[in-house]
């Protein structure tokens, strides 16, 4: 009895002791056939969009499932630099890069102009000046993201480089508007769903949901400047989306029946200001060619008017100055 006791507690060690050893054994680096299969299956791959990817040379960068940089810094890269790719675009892998710790996926030819090796001759010209070709920056609209791992990059299959993917790259979907739905709430999911319009959807979340506007009105009553998107035509239901900035402000809707619905309350918050601060139209310092102590020329209750007078010539020889009365 106290045989098979120990044998069973033998056992169980046994066991444990395994489980212990294979979870803590590292994966193996990633060997020379998987990287070759790795750009095999991967490289020139159409895939769809599923975050923002901004031009220029900074690109994204991703490790345990978290993208940076994301929130306002990514989108002030946005609006510095312009998109590369947006969520729901489709987008082409046109390199694959193996680091020591991670991988780069460019799209849509990475943020710099590859050149071809015919580019790097230099022709002379009947003027003797050397013709280089153009500037290997021109027309680079592409981006990269870089894939990070702990240390090395490990040995791992297909399906598991496209989950680690699964942030920024979609590799399942079908059409652009199945890719766009899986990036947004499941609220505005189902609004686009049904062809319907909350407040607080962005431009492209109403695209998506409507189309693009057969009719656009845009005015500027007092300091906010809006814009109208109308859809529809009598005698149908008429929409009358209004946007300030980027994010929809007022939804209001004409029935039919002559019934009016309007919507002002935020129906859906996408953690985004609508509209940037007000910068002032003059800086507070603007260059001036006023002497330290003049006053302004409307400052003279004698002179309203803004033109500044205008002193009487200066003999010659002597330094004139500025042609203005003090």
């Amino acid at each position: 009895m106290r045989f098979c006791l120990r044998f069973r507690v033998l056992v169980v060690l046994l066991v444990s002791s395994a489980l212990a050893a294979a979870q803590t054994t590292p994966s193996p680096q990633i060997t020379k056939e998987t990287r070759e299969q790795i750009i095999h299956a991967f490289a020139y791959d159409l895939v769809y969009i599923r975050t923002n990817f901004p031009m220029g040379k900074v690109g994204l960068k991703l490790k345990n499932g978290t993208l940076t940089p994301n929130g306002a810094e990514l989108r002030q890269l946005m609006a510095l630099w312009g998109p590369a790719a947006k969520p729901g675009d489709q987008a082409r892998i046109t390199d694959i890069v193996f680091k020591q710790d991670h991988i780069r996926f460019e799209i849509n030819g990475g943020p710099i102009k590859k050149r071809k090796w015919y580019q790097h001759i230099e022709v002379s010209g009947a003027s003797g000046i050397p013709v280089t070709p153009s500037d290997p920056d021109a027309n680079a609209r592409g981006s990269f993201v870089d894939l990070y791992f702990d240390k090395y990059v490990p040995d791992l299959t297909g399906p598991e480089l496209k989950q680690a993917l699964r942030p920024v790259f979609d590799f399942d979907s079908k059409t652009p508007l199945n890719a766009y739905l899986e990036t947004v709430p499941p609220k505005v999911k189902d609004a686009i769903e049904k062809h319907q319009v909350l407040v607080g959807m962005n431009r492209e979340m109403v695209i998506y949901s409507k189309g693009r506007p057969p009719k656009k009105i845009r005015e500027r009553p007092e300091e906010v400047e809006y814009e109208d998107w109308i859809y529809g035509t009598p005698p149908e239901d008429v929409d009358f989306v209004r946007f300030v900035g980027d994010e929809v402000v007022r939804v209001e809707t004409m029935k039919i029946d002559g019934q009016k619905i309007v919507r002002t309350e935020k129906e859906v918050d996408l953690a985004g200001p609508a509209l940037a601060a007000k910068q002032p139209e003059h800086p507070a310092t603007a260059p001036t060619l006023r002497r330290p102590g003049e006053e302004m020329p409307d400052a003279d209750p004698q002179n309203p008017s803004r033109v500044p007078p205008v002193a009487p010539p200066t003999p010659p020889g002597k330094d004139p100055g500025p042609n203005l009365v003090g």
